[in-house]
């Protein structure tokens, strides 16, 4: 007889990052190979946003205490041996070079997977018993990689290591500690763009090379100048042209590698043995402006998302006491309480205990104008508690104060502060391959070796046609030129890159390029409603007076005093919309409250006693049954999606108020825009009625709404639309939603600032709470896939026509190596527009 057991994957394993992480299917294939466990596999539980294995076992042969025994001694024991880390480094030159470093890293014993982005990140994942950290360091500095610090993370970290290989405290490293880039360090270090004259060194060698390619090619019209002379300046422009091309292919051959650079050197010499000089000094002119505009290019996005980095401050103004002290924001701790002077960045992420003021919240939310902020009531309150406060409370590090004095308790340490959780994660998106990239990537696997061979027959054409040797070699040198993959390599990294740059400086977090693409080909969506169509709390919608001497003012008074007394939500919500609502009226004080039935409350207000409560309290109360009329009303209410709250006062029915989560300002405008993008389906699921989900549609634009669902019935829509949609995305809260967002092709948190969980759990995180980015996000993704559409058509398409061209001899080195290097530029340019990407 086969029994069943479920255990979070939380517990077994702390720090994955979701149920598809590789550790999750090592605990799986570990713990079925033991005796008298029949299966395991994942699930999601109904109760739970958390993930589960469940555990199919023979209770005559192994027992429940066993089996979760064994499970979790294998979680811990694959927490200790599988380690995931992204390293920074300096002296990646080019795309094509990652494919190397990766080739070369998993070659190293104990390294399971690597992935390495020209922006300069490596995500590896290791086997602990192997290797370490800093070993898998020495093989990135074999490869003349070199790191440096970074923030630090939980269990998949950013690590960046010393000169001397060492750990830098995460502490420091989360406070922005030695961010910048050292230039001397990367010169001397052999960066390949570093030199005599800094980072442009490379660039200002091309323009020397491309100058005395023009002085020689000018000084043979002149009469009196031996064409010797003109010869002399192409052999020094190759020289200066040549020199990073020579030594990055010398680098790679060293490793064992082999690339475009050696092949382009190899061009450039046999032209020269070939005696054509100019051509070939040409050649390695363009090919190394083409580099160097390249880089240029490339560090306009790079930079876009290093400025993370330097939003957070490096000190804070602790308070101790009646004392102040700046100190490194490494060293503060929960609970600590920081001063936070008017226009300076705020050092953490905290609960602000004294002070009112504004916060520019642009920097982590995308905001675009500053946002009222104000004290807590008790100062004194725990860290704990502070989970559920609201967010006018509540502020971030790296954003910016207004013109107040603020003071703030500390709620996260600075490793794990929202700006720090971002950089970290927009990082490791960096070293996420798309669809396409990985498409590229297997192109490349099969045209490079095709290429070679090709250029090695075309080196015989001699032997077939009648040629001289030298015509067929120099077309082989140009075949070589012209089939270079270059722009293809760098044509999907760029615009993925410069799209997670756009989206995060305006409070989007994309993790990575499948989610970039995936976004925009979407064609339904499936909004969660509590939190996310709607503003999560409820409001006073209705006051309706039944009894002509009682006026819908003093009614309202007559709830607030009641309600006063209670902590219930809905309660709270009625006294703060109510007092609002009597702008400052005097209310009459109430007492004795008591709890009802669990339906409703009592209360006494001088000598009257006033009931507030649903239907079935007065139904439950005595014979003195509401009127048909009244009943009408409060049906019709709740129709409309209302919750209603039936006032009684001395036996007299004198009126009905009525509170609902109603829906985001934004959220009509929002759905409408979606619709003009060609979204065609928008479906919300909710677990509150039916009745108040098509009221919640109706007002929103949703077109189908479908109410009263557990979380797995959530899943379950998920799984039925997207077979009828093939994609589709969820957006939710990251709590709740996190099994269906799990599920949809694209999972979308709302409002994840300061929300681990969201963060977590989602592709794509929106960090305001602000529904109006959702078009943004994919109005980006469309234009993204766009660019990497036009980027491979630009790639694929010039090497379509160079290869015949210079096959046939309708074009030489010099218009080859053009073309070639001028569709590199082209693709990178295009990436880069998506920096400057606005929505309509």
């Amino acid at each position: 007889m086969e029994e069943k057991t479920k255990i979070n994957l939380h517990i077994l394993l702390p720090h994955i990052p979701d149920a598809k992480d590789a550790c999750v299917q090592r605990i799986i294939s570990q713990m079925e190979s033991t005796k008298g466990i029949e299966r395991v596999h994942i699930v999601d539980e109904k109760d739970s946003p958390e993930a589960q294995l469940c555990f199919h076992y023979d209770p005559q042969i192994i027992s429940i205490e066993k089996v979760e025994s064994l499970a979790q001694k294998a979680g811990a024991a694959l927490e200790k041996r599988y380690k995931h880390i992204v390293i920074e480094v300096t002296g990646f030159r080019h795309q094509r070079q990652t494919k190397l470093i990766e080739a070369a890293l998993k070659a190293e014993k104990g390294i399971l997977s690597v992935s390495a982005a020209s922006s300069g990140f490596v995500s590896v994942e290791f086997d602990a018993n192997i290797t370490n950290e800093t070993e898998v360091s020495g093989h990135l500095k074999e490869q003349r990689l070199y790191t440096f610090p970074q923030p630090a993370g939980k269990r998949s970290k950013i690590v960046r290591l010393g000169k001397n290989g060492s750990n830098r405290s995460e502490a420091s490293i989360a406070a922005g500690k030695d961010h910048r880039h050292d230039h001397d360090h990367d010169q001397e270090e052999g960066h390949s763009h570093g030199g005599l004259f800094g980072k442009n060194t490379e660039l200002l060698f091309s323009l020397i090379c491309g100058a005395l390619i023009g002085i020689g090619y000018g000084s043979s019209f002149i009469d009196g100048i031996p064409p010797l002379v003109s010869s002399i300046l192409y052999m020094i422009a190759y020289l200066f042209g040549g020199f990073y091309t020579a030594k990055e292919a010398i680098q790679t051959i060293a490793r064992g590698g082999f690339e475009i650079d050696f092949l382009m050197l190899i061009a450039a010499i046999g032209a020269a043995i070939l005696g054509s000089w100019q051509e070939g000094a040409l050649l390695l002119f363009l090919f190394s402006l083409g580099h160097a505009l390249e880089h240029y290019a490339m560090d306009k996005a790079r930079k876009s998302i290093s400025a993370l980095m330097d939003l957070t401050p490096k000190t804070a103004l602790l308070r101790k006491g009646n004392d102040t002290k700046e100190v490194p924001i490494e060293e503060l701790k929960t609970g600590d309480v920081i001063i936070i002077k008017p226009n300076t960045k705020i050092s953490a992420d905290g609960i602000i205990v004294k002070g009112n003021g504004s916060v520019n919240q642009a920097p982590i939310t995308g905001e675009s104008i500053p946002v009222d902020k104000s004290a807590i009531d008790d100062p004194a309150i725990s860290t704990e508690q502070t989970a559920g406060l609201d967010e006018r409370h509540r502020v971030f590090a790296g954003t910016i104060n207004g013109n107040d004095l603020l003071e703030v308790k500390v709620t996260k340490a600075a490793t794990d502060s929202t700006l720090s959780r971002l950089v970290k994660m927009v990082n490791e998106a960096q070293t996420q391959k798309s669809p396409t990239q990985q498409f590229t990537d297997r192109i490349e696997r099969v045209f490079v070796p095709t290429v070679l061979v090709l250029v090695v027959l075309l080196c015989f054409a001699f032997l077939v046609i009648e040629e001289p040797f030298s015509k067929s070699f120099y077309r082989a040198m140009a075949v070589l030129v012209a089939a270079s993959p270059c722009a293809l390599a760098i044509s999907t990294p760029s615009a993925v890159l410069s799209g997670i740059a756009r989206a995060a400086r305006s409070g989007v977090l994309i993790k990575g390029g499948r989610p970039l693409e995936d976004l925009g080909t979407l064609t339904a969506l499936a909004f969660d409603k509590t939190g996310t169509l709607t503003e999560g709390k409820p409001k006073l919608t209705k006051v309706v007076s039944f009894d002509t001497s009682i006026s819908e003012k003093e009614l309202l008074k007559i709830v607030v005093a009641v309600e006063a007394l209670s902590d219930h939500p809905i309660a709270r919500a009625i006294v703060r919309d109510g007092t609002d609502k009597l702008n400052g009226e005097a209310v009459p004080r109430a007492h004795d409250l008591e709890a009802v039935l669990g339906k409703g409350i009592k209360a006494a207000i001088g000598n009257n006693e006033v009931f507030a409560g649903n239907l079935a309290l007065f139904e439950s109360l005595d014979g003195n049954k509401p009127a048909d009329r009244i009943i009408g009303s409060i049906r019709e209410a709740e129709d409309q999606g209302h919750t209603t709250m039936l006032i009684q006062q001395n036996k007299t029915y004198i009126g009905m108020i009525a509170v609902m989560d109603t829906p985001r300002a934004e959220a009509k405008d929002t759905l409408m825009k979606l619709k003009q993008t060609g979204i065609r389906k928008m479906i919300m699921l909710t677990g509150d009625n039916q009745k108040v989900a098509e009221a919640i549609a109706e007002q929103t634009g949703i077109t189908e709404a479908r109410g009263g669902l557990l979380p797995e019935q959530k899943v379950q829509c998920i799984e039925h639309l997207a077979q009828q949609e093939g994609k589709v995305a969820m957006i939710g809260d990251g709590v709740n939603d996190a099994p269906a967002m799990a599920k949809s092709t694209v999972g979308i948190a709302m409002g994840a600032a300061g929300s681990d969980v969201a963060l977590e759990t989602a592709d794509i995180a929106l960090m305001g709470d602000k529904l109006s980015l959702l078009p943004f996000a994919i109005g980006l993704s469309r234009k993204a896939k766009k660019i990497i559409r036009q980027n491979l058509v630009i790639s694929l398409g010039m090497v379509a026509l160079l290869v015949p061209a210079t096959i046939f001899g309708f074009a030489t080195i010099g218009p080859a190596v053009a073309a070639h290097e001028g569709s590199t530029l082209i693709v990178v340019i295009n990436a880069l527009r998506l920096l400057a990407y606005k929505q309509r």
